[in-house]
């Protein structure tokens, strides 16, 4: 039994190594074309898409976003952005898979001029477990919560929360009709990471989405330069 556990482990790890040297390779490539990703983590119903469509407004001219879309199945996600005004999108379905992979979004590039974009979000299959450990390339990671799914999140899933590059606490139009603990949420999230920024925004009303979008703005770089942050 022992020897069984062991092996277990070790494959467990090589898929790891294996998807960590696709997404380096995956990260060259976006930083010779000065492309800053955002692998956007959150469950379902907190708000992904309304957070990019919300950002494209907000953005307006000042950069060029791409978007690839990670669904277990359709393409509804996809037309929304696109309509929202994104530059272009790719869509993923994984089939069932709970997360995105290195080499999914690798062949996603493939249909992606990246020397007509800046920036480019990914949206991963909602959920808040499955695609903390599997990096995708990107230079931040960003966990966003909603409001109605309570304030106890980091402290049910503190991975996601310790690995993020930046949090967005959504759908603060409803923090009192659904009995939220603002302080409680922040507190718990600075018990497990110090330097993410916290971002309060709604992207019903769009309250915070200004300052949310100038500063994922400040984290672009030019093409060959180091980018500012890289995923965890």
């Amino acid at each position: 039994m022992s020897a069984r556990t062991i092996k277990l482990i070790e494959i467990a790890e090589r898929v790891l190594v294996d998807n960590d040297e696709v997404a380096s390779r995956v990260q060259r490539h976006l930083d010779a074309a000065g492309v800053l990703a955002v692998n956007i983590i959150a469950g379902p119903g907190a708000g992904k898409t309304s957070l990019i469509g919300r950002t494209l407004a907000a953005l307006g001219e000042r950069a060029r976003v791409g978007v690839i879309e990670g669904d277990i199945s359709g393409s509804v996600d996809t037309a929304r952005v696109l309509a929202a005004g994104a530059t272009d999108a790719v869509q993923i379905n994984t089939g069932g898979n709970c997360h995105l992979e290195a080499d999914m979004v690798e062949r996603a590039l493939d249909d992606l001029d990246l020397a007509a974009l800046d920036l480019l979000f990914i949206e991963n299959v909602g959920n808040l477990v499955c695609p903390t450990h599997w990096r995708l390339g990107e230079h931040l990671k960003l966990c966003l919560v909603g409001a109605s799914e309570g304030d106890d999140k980091p402290l049910k899933y503190p991975e996601i929360f310790a690995a993020s590059d930046v949090v967005l606490l959504n759908k603060i139009d409803l923090i009192e009709l659904v009995d939220f603990d603002r302080e409680r949420f922040v507190d718990s999230v600075r018990a497990l990471n110090r330097k993410a920024p916290i971002f309060a925004v709604s992207c019903r009303t769009g309250q915070g989405i200004g300052a949310w979008a100038d500063w994922l703005l400040a984290q672009r770089r030019d093409p060959g330069q180091d980018p500012l942050c890289a995923s965890r």
